[in-house]
């Protein structure tokens, strides 16, 4: 297991420099005035130009401004938003929120998902099974921003059932459960016909049989050695799907008010804010990747062949 976790380390060292550098010269490399917007309406003075372009700097070529930029990310340095706050700083408070709702949406989408994916698998062509099919197609055909909307108007503000705000710098977990339903909706469907899929197939499986011939029960044969099989391709979404909620939640957190980090990355890219919106993503990539190897490990936990390859 050792050398499987060094080795896929090694392996995320080249995958962050170039999506850190594709990132970097996206904002920095194309043309236009880097400081438009950092003086309201009217261009910046020349004296600020040259200030902010010796501070990052941008007269340099590309590869050495993207040197300079990734040495200050290592040691946790990712610039100055265009009010002159730390981006670290900012990104910090809104991780937090930005966070939670990700949790949140996880486990509501992994609990729920699974549970009906389980159920609908291990009674294929009964009602269950078209009800969630029926239902999840329903979920996954309507844009989040509607299913955001109608939940918030009738959850929220008619039934007032939960907060239809979650605004401020540290909202309750409890204004973040509508929110964060919202957003695993989606996830929360394909979860639901992945796990179907594997657990129809799985239990026709030969080691299944055998296990039905040795005598095990029921629940055994599914809860250990059905469902532990048909858990990796889900676990494997769940991952990725973690890091996509933490830089996919700009609706979601538009709608209900929420300051968090996809509120950041668009009112950066709304003021013109290169250094917010570099410094956010640059984040956000290693979240992502951090996230995408403990999927890995968790593939080692589920399935020993993996880690031993």
């Amino acid at each position: 297991m050792g050398k499987y976790i060094v080795r896929r380390l090694l392996q995320m060292i080249p995958v962050v420099v170039f999506s850190t550098f594709l990132i970097y010269a996206m904002v920095f490399a194309m043309p236009g005035e880097r400081t438009a917007g950092m003086c309201g309406e009217r261009p910046c003075p020349p004296a600020f130009v040259a200030e902010f372009n010796a501070k990052y700097h941008l007269n340099d070529p590309l590869p050495v401004q993207y040197g300079y930029y990734a040495k200050n990310v290592l040691q946790g340095d990712f610039g100055e938003n265009q009010y002159g706050n730390s981006v670290a700083e900012e990104l910090g408070e809104r991780f937090q929120v930005t966070a939670k709702l990700a949790v949140m949406a996880l486990v509501f989408e992994g609990v729920i998902g699974i549970l009906a994916g389980v159920l609908a698998g291990l009674r294929k062509g009964g009602f269950i099974d078209n009800l969630v099919l029926v239902s999840t197609l329903f979920v996954i055909s309507v844009p989040i921003f509607v299913t955001g909307f109608a939940a918030q108007f009738f959850l929220g503000l008619k039934w007032e059932i939960f907060p239809a705000l979650a605004s401020g710098k540290d909202p309750s977990l409890f204004s973040l459960v509508l929110p964060a339903m919202v957003l695993g909706s989606t996830s929360l469907a394909y979860i639901a016909r992945l796990m179907r899929s594997n657990i129809a197939e799985n239990i026709k499986s030969d080691y299944v049989r055998t296990a039905k011939a040795k005598g095990l029960s029921p629940q055994r044969i599914v809860g250990v050695h059905t469902l532990r099989n048909s858990m990796i391709p889900v676990v494997t979404f769940m991952g990725y799907d973690f890091g996509a909620l933490l830089g996919g939640a700009i609706v979601t957190e538009g709608i209900f008010g929420i300051m968090g980090v996809g509120g950041y990355i668009f009112k950066g890219i709304q003021n013109r804010d290169g250094i917010a919106v570099v410094g956010a993503v640059t984040a956000l990539v290693i979240v992502y990747l951090l996230m995408n190897l403990l999927v890995d490990l968790l593939y080692g936990a589920l399935d020993p062949r993996i880690s031993n390859d």
